[in-house]
């Protein structure tokens, strides 16, 4: 095995790192500061992630996207670097999640419930919220094509 191949398999990535790749994948996430901009001005952001090595421009433009809503904003601990290499960039400051389960794994998988408490409880009411819509769409589906029991 080829040292670049030996590197980039044991690379160290976080859990939640983790989360942002198969985000990205799945295509529920937007990633660079115009991209993020946009999805947080319409709504439908449901957490900002900062990396740590982020100018403090950056994570004051974060705090403004997110100001006013029920958006939220977190500082990550990993560096530019490491947020890009999950995601297949060179790096990456600022990164948007638009879907709340995701939004909460993300924030659970950082490990300081005491630090991100906030988030972490305004994530979980929508988390619940979305499930039991969900809930209610599919028995609304099985009562328009079966008919509802009384």
């Amino acid at each position: 095995m080829t040292a670049w191949k030996r590197k980039w398999r044991w690379a160290p990535v976080d859990k939640a790192l983790n989360y942002l790749s198969l985000a990205r994948k799945a295509g529920f996430a937007e990633l660079g500061e115009e991209p993020v901009g946009a999805i947080a001005r319409t709504g439908k952001a449901y957490l900002i992630a900062v990396a740590s090595d982020a100018s403090d421009h950056t994570w004051r433009r974060a705090k403004s996207y997110a100001a006013g809503t029920d958006q939220q904003c977190i500082r990550l601990s990993c560096t530019k670097e490491e947020m890009g290499f999950v995601v297949g960039r060179t790096s990456l400051a600022i990164a948007a999640i638009t879907d709340v389960q995701m939004a909460l794994a993300l924030v659970k998988a950082l490990g300081q419930p005491e630090k991100y408490k906030a988030s972490l409880e305004v994530l979980t009411e929508k988390a619940a919220k979305a499930k039991k819509r969900q809930a209610e769409a599919k028995a609304h589906k099985r009562n328009v094509r079966m008919g509802k029991k009384k």
